[in-house]
């Protein structure tokens, strides 16, 4: 694992100066502690703002780059205005994602910034990932790729750097709790982040909100199975998700798992 670490030192240090795509997540958090370790101030973090995104993310993102002192950026991009995004075709993540980069390579540039980089792991190859085609059209560098680092040893290279996001549960954006061909609006998106909101302040660690019309189906992890079903959790999610707006809450019974709603 540190000869790993060695090597993404090594194609870090190959740029004069790089962006990061960076999201506050465990993966984008390690990739820009890393880069900053190698070239300083010639990193830049830059985070899109996007309703897509938890307000938490953005705080959390916000927070990491003042601890180290690293530059940080804010661009927005409005999903809405993605011709087909609302509709939520199966290559939504591509069209979502192809904005996103395309608004960050705009902001490193008039940051006199040549180079973006991004934080797909090993672990990202798997599973069905379209906006992995926009990286890749957009020539954004994915260095731990390059390094062939996993999930598993990003986590434990973070916690050996200290850095508070090596247990941070794995996130994705609100838009992926949705059904493809189910149309995604402004409201549900709303629905969605308040409900795993309260799961997160309810303790529950790694989790996820799908949303099916008006039903939300909770995945937690197996072993939070009996405490989601707690009397008095129980009563509080059932209540606080009609708030929101839901109809129907169910818990599913396979658990948390990544990229569920493309079982089918």
């Amino acid at each position: 694992m540190n000869e790993k670490s060695d090597q993404l030192n090594r194609y870090l240090a190959q740029f004069d100066s790089l962006a990061i795509a960076f999201s506050g997540g465990v993966d984008s958090a390690f990739l820009l502690k890393a880069a900053h370790d190698v070239l300083g101030s010639r990193v830049l973090a830059v985070t899109v703002h996007a309703p897509v995104f938890p307000s938490r993310e953005a705080d959390e993102a916000r927070a990491f780059c003042d601890t180290y002192g690293i530059r940080q950026i804010v661009c927005t991009v409005d999903p809405f205005t993605i011709e087909g995004f609302a509709c939520n075709p199966r290559n939504r993540c591509y069209l979502c994602k192809h904005a996103m980069m395309r608004a960050i390579l705009a902001a490193a540039e008039q940051q006199h910034i040549d180079c973006v980089a991004e934080g797909s792991n090993m672990d990202d190859q798997g599973d069905y990932r379209p906006g992995r085609q926009a990286v890749a059209e957009l020539g954004i560098c994915s260095p731990l790729l390059e390094a062939r680092l996993s999930k598993a040893e990003i986590r434990e290279l973070s916690k050996q750097m200290g850095l508070a996001t090596w247990e941070k549960p794995s996130y994705a954006c609100l838009a992926s709790r949705f059904v493809y061909g189910e149309p995604i609006t402004e409201e549900r998106l709303a629905m969605v982040e308040q409900a795993e909101q309260l799961l997160l302040q309810l303790g529950f660690h790694q989790m996820r909100v799908r949303i099916h019309g008006k039903l939300a189906r909770i995945e937690v992890m197996p072993q939070e199975f009996e405490r989601l079903m707690q009397e008095e959790v129980r009563e509080q999610v059932i209540a606080r998700f009609r708030s929101y707006g839901f109809s129907y809450v169910a818990m599913d019974l396979a658990g948390y798992r990544t990229g569920s709603m493309n079982e089918v």
